[in-house]
């Protein structure tokens, strides 16, 4: 009997630690950072004045730097065109981190095209998410490190990081040489490719940058790179001396969990708050925390215009349209307008203000983009661009349809019902 309670003693012991260890681990990845932002920015100026720019360079982010140049590059034929190009013209760097990269016609262009130029001398480092890249062929991997490219897989699965195995890195980034930098929605998959023509290529938008700009991008790739390595890239081959390339003023805002998650959260809440006319949001993911909902409706208490393009039928997530639409109820009631794209997956992440700043990116408008992944967000201050901008924005509302308070309150009661169930995990999609 003795025996019988000190292993029943024992196995309890045990259960309990890894209960508590369970649990811990889950908590771990479902938050964010300690930062925390509990109430609604307060509108004090509009995205035009310098105290905004001051605020989003001095209190979050990198400066605000001039001289760039900011090409928009619609769709897989014009994104992936540009890209391998630039890889191409690579002659000392080259810097590439992405969250999806699967095998296919796509991706043996890119590792290709990578491979090559290692070969001719050219030192090529490649971050790619081990989750995002989990349909990629290790054989390609392989070729590419015998080609001499550093590969590094984002947070693997392993027992000493399982408290961080949900903190993916979503950025996408590519830089050549120090000086010519890509971001932007696209993934490394054959589904970017084309020209949105069918459901089974995706509309997207990246975005060339060259000056100042490219190498606080390229900062941003060191940023994972030394936590994955411990080794710093530097030195002119990475960060040149960078000429003035355009008359485009620009940041590239960086978030994570270990780094300050709640700090894209809140230059979004910014953001919204500086609005005074118009908040334009294309977003692939749209599933707004309960501040973000309320910065939005304040913005139309001031009388601003606030326009949402969502994917429509066509989305590779039933769960986040489930718990996008669930929250749309007080948005239409206040005068938003919310748009479903038609013609195929919508994946664009763009938010244009006032047509004076636009704002693009990895970053999607949900919790999980603000709380737990690796984020990067290109700020552009130029309202010629902004112009540019709202005039794609609108070339795909043209292609949508307008979804009413009308189509909400009369949407399916199953879909009403099963939003009951999704809702509760919405942090997490």
């Amino acid at each position: 009997m003795i025996k019988w309670m000190r292993d029943h003693m024992v196995a309890t012991i045990i259960l309990t630690v890894l209960a508590t260890l369970a649990a811990v681990i889950i908590f771990a990845n479902v938050t964010g950072s300690d930062k925390r932002v509990q109430r609604v920015v307060q509108h004090r100026y509009a995205v035009a004045d310098p105290q905004f720019r001051r605020e989003m360079g001095v209190m979050l982010g990198p400066a605000v730097v001039p001289g760039n140049r900011v090409i928009h590059l619609r769709n897989g034929d014009e994104i992936f065109a540009a890209m391998l190009q630039a890889i191409a013209s690579a002659r000392h760097t080259i810097t590439f981190e992405t969250y999806i990269y699967w095998s296919g016609d796509i991706g043996r262009k890119f590792s290709t095209a990578l491979a090559e130029r290692a070969r001719n001398g050219v030192q090529v480092n490649v971050t790619l998410d081990w989750l995002g890249s989990n349909k990629m062929d290790d054989g390609v991997i392989e070729e590419m490190k015998q080609a001499g490219v550093k590969v590094e897989r984002y947070r693997p699965l392993n027992w000493y990081s399982l408290d961080r195995i949900n903190h993916r890195t979503h950025r996408k980034l590519l830089v050549i040489d120090g000086h010519t930098a890509f971001t932007g929605g696209v993934g490394i998959a054959d589904q970017w490719g084309g020209h949105a023509q069918d459901p089974d290529h995706w509309r997207d938008s990246h975005f060339l940058v060259e000056g100042p700009a490219a190498a606080q991008m390229q900062a941003a790739f060191s940023d994972n790179w030394i936590k994955m390595t411990g080794h710093v890239l530097n030195g002119d081959p990475y960060y040149p001396e960078v000429a003035r390339s355009g008359d485009v003023d620009a940041q590239v805002f960086l978030s994570s969990p270990s780094g300050g998650s709640e700090s894209m959260h809140l230059m979004y809440l910014l953001t919204i708050a500086a609005a005074t006319r118009s908040i334009d949001l294309a977003a692939a993911y749209f599933v707004p925390d309960e501040l973000t909902q309320r910065a939005l409706l304040e913005a139309r208490a001031r009388g601003v215009r606030v326009r949402i393009l969502v994917p429509g039928p066509h989305i590779d997530s039933d769960a986040v349209r489930l718990a996008s639409k669930a929250q749309w109820g007080p948005l239409l009631s206040r005068g938003v307008e919310i748009y479903e794209y038609q013609p195929t997956m919508m994946h664009v992440k763009l938010l244009i203000v006032d047509e004076h700043l636009v704002s693009v990116g990895s970053t999607n408008f949900d919790a999980r983009s603000f709380q737990l992944n690796d984020e990067a967000s290109l700020n552009v201050y130029e309202s010629k661009f902004a112009h540019e901008m709202t005039g794609v924005f609108e070339d795909d509302l043209k292609q949508s349809k307008p979804y009413t308070l009308e189509h909400w309150v009369n949407r399916p009661w199953k879909e009403k019902a099963l939003e009951k169930f999704v809702i509760p995990f919405k942090s997490q999609l």
